[in-house]
């Protein structure tokens, strides 16, 4: 095995998201989000994409449920949860 190999292996894109695969749509566009943005509120997640308040807030349980997201408490307004992708 050269060196390529072993940096594709261990790099698959496919293996990343596995754990979010099988998810709903919804979730699948959250992670995607995150992906993009490093940490967001789910306030600025439903601003980012598009969708209901309550569906993130499904999208987010469904991810979290999944150990896909990390979730802490924002040091700023102690209200907020800020989300980040874990996969």
């Amino acid at each position: 095995m050269s060196a390529t190999d072993a940096a594709t292996a261990d790099d698959d894109p496919a293996d990343r998201w596995s754990d979010v695969r099988d998810l709903p749509p919804s979730a699948k566009l959250v992670a995607k989000v995150l992906d993009y943005n490093d940490t967001l509120t789910q306030s600025e997640l439903a601003e980012e994409t598009l969708l209901p308040p309550r569906t993130v807030r499904y999208a987010l349980s469904r991810l979290e449920e999944e150990n896909a997201v990390d979730a802490r408490f924002s040091f700023a307004d102690a209200r907020k949860r800020l989300y980040t992708l874990s996969v």
